[in-house]
């Protein structure tokens, strides 16, 4: 492996010189199979491999990533899907590995943020994932390792130009961690938590059962907000991540966005969506950008209209009382918040997106008024005293 490597330039194109290098000057764990990765697809990768790498160890299911923007748009493990799922993710039509299901699950999450994503995958890539990779469009894939004829199947995306990493699972990066600010150094020890057993033992709610699935959807959850840009909040189901919410500079606007993600991850599953009939001609990025419009209330007739020529018949919208209904249907959502909630609206948000079990920081002066408000709809809360911001 190489002690260095160098891209054509950072962030945006003025910024000229860049390069990938270890302090120490050894061997870089990161080996570069096909491609020139750039800066942020490096930023990207980074964040995503020790994502799925801990989803593994927590879980002990194959784990995948979708990032975009050092944030995932959606992370999973390995739960198998059901047809209704399949068909909302357009992979009905394929045979999937474990490893591709949990990519199928994380790229499922927002299908239309996960446009143009970081692949990150924390098993050796086989040749079913590899199939699911190479008809969708992405910028690049980081794994430990690829099955020969995976790696030639990913070798031909975007002209022989794909940039593929792949990772030396035993890397263990040094215990303090520096970066330059504004040129100014800032170090820190490395943030190398991961939820043990004992994680979701303070239980503060009158209901205190959280069963199997619930408990590994919470460290789902929880993982995956440990890379997200903060303030951040996550809800999982089924062993995916089903809505984000980063970078806000409210909590109660992180739980907003993350819920409106999981309703529309949700509302994709309605029957009426799935029966959408598009023409042959449509790609699926322009099904999917379809689909979103035609669940939007804000929707103008002018936006609808210009999208009517995709469809062999122009589908009837869901009005917003059979939207409701529909979602009344979502239960058993698991919620992770990267710090502690600070005022019950966040609790109340989140209720009319399924939510049932909660872990958060904790250390409020209002704790008891978000822990009434999770009484009041039946949750199970954990106070978990670990705050995940990551910057």
């Amino acid at each position: 492996m190489a002690t260095e490597l160098r891209m054509r330039y950072g962030c945006n194109p003025h910024q000229q010189h860049a390069r990938c290098y270890l302090r120490d000057g050894g061997e870089l764990p990161l080996e570069i199979l096909n491609g020139s990765p750039s800066y942020i697809n490096l930023m990207d990768a980074l964040n995503s491999w020790p994502l799925v790498r801990e989803l593994k160890q927590a879980t002990g299911l194959p784990a995948a990533a979708s990032f975009k923007h050092v944030s995932p748009a959606g992370a999973a493990v390995a739960v198998p899907l059901d047809r209704s799922l399949a068909e909302a993710y357009f992979v009905d039509d394929m045979e999937l590995s474990p490893l591709a299901v949990a990519y199928a699950r994380a790229r499922g999450a927002d299908r239309l943020a996960s446009f143009g994503d970081w692949v990150a995958l924390s098993d050796p890539v086989d040749v079913p994932t590899a199939r699911l990779i190479a008809r969708e469009v992405s910028d690049g894939v980081i794994a430990p390792a690829y099955e020969p004829e995976a790696l030639d199947l990913l070798k031909t995306k975007k002209d022989g130009k794909y940039p593929i990493f792949r990772m030396d699972p035993s890397f263990a990066p040094p215990a303090l961690e520096t970066r330059d600010v504004f040129g100014i150094t800032l170090e820190q020890t490395r943030n190398d938590f991961v939820p043990g057993p004992d994680f979701l033992d303070h239980v503060v709610t009158a209901r205190k059962e959280i069963p199997p699935e619930a408990r590994r959807d919470l460290l789902v959850a929880t993982i995956a907000v440990k890379y997200t840009q903060s303030n951040s909040v996550c809800l999982a189901l089924d062993g995916q991540v089903i809505g984000s919410g980063a970078g806000q500079q409210s909590r109660v606007h992180c739980v907003r966005l993350a819920a409106s993600k999981a309703d529309n991850w949700y509302l994709r599953q309605h029957p009426r969506v799935r029966a959408m009939r598009f023409r042959d001609s449509v790609r699926r990025a322009e099904r999917i950008n379809a689909i979103d419009l035609y669940l939007q209330d804000e929707a103008t007739p002018a936006e609808l209209a210009a999208w009517e020529s995709h469809f062999v018949e122009v589908p009837e919208r869901l009005s917003a009382a059979e939207k409701r209904a529909w979602l009344d249907g979502l239960k058993g959502v698991a919620l992770s918040s990267d710090a502690f909630f600070p005022f019950r609206d966040s609790i109340d948000r989140a209720a009319r997106s399924g939510v049932e079990y909660v872990v958060e920081t904790g250390g409020s002066v209002r704790d008891d008024l978000v822990i009434e408000a999770a009484d009041q709809y039946g949750m199970v809360m954990v106070l978990s005293g670990i705050r995940l911001f990551h910057h």
